[in-house]
């Protein structure tokens, strides 16, 4: 027996129990090898004229064998002679491939997939025994390889009828924890095959049993085995966009299961550069089930050569972009050890930016092109995009924000900010808003009474994001975004004004008998059919008070409440009269008056009952 050129225990040890964190990779790593071997047989053939390479004649079988709880992993490539052997296998991390691909200067689009010289030994994450048959082609004579872990290695001639190699793996025992019987299965082969291995551009064929009809028999079945390809070969992102139709893109979608949806969009992305890769993206036609629950990961999955690297890779997509799905496959990503973490972010950093610019892009020719449609998908998505212009103090918002649209009192439809603005009412300087738990709170608010009144077009607040998000924003095409409550008509101001010292007495009577509870109370002209309303002052809104009340950690913000008063009213007059006849009286109107304004706004009031009696007192 031989021993491996290292510290082979060590090295065998971290390959099992460290660099591989997922067993079943040793499949995807056997395959990319038996794949590499075929690609080196048609670099071979470039410069022997001995050898021919007919692409129909190539191809990877992987053949369980449950008597004897073997897999078989066979390819039809170059093969191994015994120098090649004792270099490739003998030596870990001594990686063939990356020699010949160094030595041949491969240029062109049969990229050759490892680099490492370890996704061999894998084969021990599930192997008690490895065997590898092979012949180079050429030889007259094969060699076969044998190793059961550290220990070392033994290495001989021997018969093989194809020009290739052959890999048998013995499966270990079984135990407690760990069932290696799984891998004899055709399903699991299967499916391990689809989820990292589709797009090897040579066929992956595995026998299946399937039972069918007797011929010429009407209820007898007999077990029939045929020769299937497994893999797709082909990805679709490898081929010209003008050879793919709509339906295509969609039925690739429901084949990765991203969904099982319509996509709203989806785009197709080239390009050569600074880093290379091709993708292909999809908006979702719904919001997936687990969507806003902590279960939910982003991410693209992520290929290296047709190679399944990573199932959701994170850093591809900001947070604000989290909802879309699809694949990104690139041959420059620097990847480590076992082909499962990148080495290098700044190559994936210069992708995630392009797709970020593509995917608003995207977006923003589905709101031009399809109004009705991009609104479905705002319904879905929306609440993430407003949360991306809130978030990280604002530093997203230029990219986010002509992808916004809100409900707007404008022919009650959804409208963008750009379409608000454009039909501004001339000298209109901000742009106003409203905010409430629903549309009919809104509407029926005596905040935008008068601006509706006005003639002035109302945005409608009803998602806990929305001010907050619109604080971050503060304006838009250099308009100022302003809350209903601010909107004075030309006059008010000075109405007001006057008013507030004609009843300077009420007013501070009705401040007193509600210290603590508002700042101030004053008149308020914009106030048409309702006798009261509360609004605030500073930056916390009454709307931001009552989200951030409702969160685990909230119940101590507060924002500073203005109570307004209609002087206009019928309720103002008899406010008055009690004022100046019937304190008792007017304390209990003034209590009534505060709690329906808080009513209004959508807040408790502290004393249902004392509410309740104070009304029927005043009744009576």
């Amino acid at each position: 027996m031989k021993q491996f050129q290292t510290e082979s225990k060590r090295i065998l040890d971290l390959m099992i129990n460290s660099v591989y964190k997922n067993r079943e990779i040793f499949l995807r790593e056997l395959i990319s090898n038996a794949s590499d071997a075929i690609d080196k047989m048609y670099y071979k053939s470039l410069t022997d004229e001995d050898l021919t390479f007919n692409a129909d004649d190539y191809f990877i079988k992987i053949t369980p064998d449950a008597e004897a709880r073997t897999i078989t992993i066979e390819d039809t490539g170059i093969g191994m002679n015994a120098e090649d052997m004792e270099n490739n296998l003998g030596i870990i991390a001594n990686s063939g491939s990356l020699r010949f691909k160094t030595e041949a200067q491969i240029e062109d689009d049969h990229e050759i997939i490892g680099q490492f010289g370890v996704g061999f030994y894998s084969a021990f994450l599930v192997a008690s025994k490895v065997e590898v048959y092979s012949r180079l082609a050429g030889d007259a004579t094969g060699h076969k390889w044998t190793s059961e872990g550290a220990e070392g290695y033994t290495l001989a001639e021997a018969d093989t009828d194809i020009t290739g190699t052959k890999i048998v793996l013995t499966l270990k025992e079984n135990t407690e924890d760990d069932n290696y019987d799984e891998f004899l299965e055709t399903h699991t082969l299967r499916r391990i095959i689809k989820k990292y291995s589709d797009f090897i551009r040579y066929p992956i064929k595995i026998d299946v049993t399937t039972n069918q009809l007797k011929e010429g028999s009407e209820d007898e079945y007999e077990e029939v085995t045929s020769e299937e390809t497994i893999n797709s070969q082909i990805p679709i992102w490898k081929k010209n966009k003008s050879e793919l139709t709509d339906e295509d893109y969609v039925n690739f979608y429901h084949e990765k299961h991203f969904g099982f949806d319509q996509p709203f969009a989806h785009t197709h992305v080239s390009v050569d550069g600074n880093v290379s890769y091709n993708a292909i993206l999809y908006v979702p036609g719904s919001t997936p089930f687990d969507f806003y629950t902590p279960d939910y990961k982003k991410g693209l999955e992520l290929y290296s050569s047709g190679v399944l690297i990573m199932d959701k890779c994170e850093d591809l997509l900001p947070d604000f972009f989290n909802f879309v799905k699809g694949i990104v496959d690139s041959e420059d990503l620097s990847l480590n050890i076992s082909r499962e973490v990148l080495q290098n972010d700044r190559q994936l950093t210069l992708i995630a930016k392009n797709l970020q610019t593509k995917i608003k892009n995207e977006l923003g020719k589905l709101m031009k092109n399809d109004f009705e449609k991009y609104t479905e998908f705002f319904e879905a998505f929306g609440r993430t995009l407003k949360y991306g212009v809130y978030s990280d103090f604002g530093a997203h918002k230029e990219v986010l924000q002509d992808l916004l649209i809100f409900e707007s009192s404008f022919e009650d439809t959804y409208t963008s900010l750009a379409d608000y603005v454009e039909r501004m009412v001339v000298d209109q300087e901000a742009i106003y808003y409203a905010s409430g738990d629903s549309l009919e709170r809104i509407k029926k608010s005596p905040q935008t009474e008068a601006l509706l009144d006005a003639g002035y077009e109302v945005l409608y607040f009803t998602d806990d994001v929305d001010e907050f998000a619109i604080k971050m924003l503060r304006t838009y095409s250099e308009k100022e975004f302003k809350p209903a409550a601010e909107f004075k008509a030309e006059g008010d101001s000075a109405a007001d004004k006057e008013a507030n010292e004609t009843f300077k007495d009420v007013f501070e009577a009705m401040g007193t008998q509600l210290e603590g509870k508002v700042a101030s109370v004053v008149a308020s002209s914009r106030l048409k059919s309702h006798p009261v309303a509360l609004a605030s002052r500073g930056e916390i809104s009454i709307e931001m008070e009552k989200v951030m009340n409702a969160m685990p950690a909230g119940g101590a913000v507060q924002a500073e409440k203005v109570l307004e008063v209609n002087t206009s009213h019928a309720v103002f007059d008899a406010l008055k009269a009690a004022q100046t006849g019937d304190e008792s009286r007017f304390a209990l109107m003034t209590d009534v008056l505060y709690n329906q304004a808080r009513l209004v706004e959508g807040l408790d009031i502290e004393d249902p009952v004392a509410f309740a009696q104070n009304i029927s007192e005043l009744i009576v």
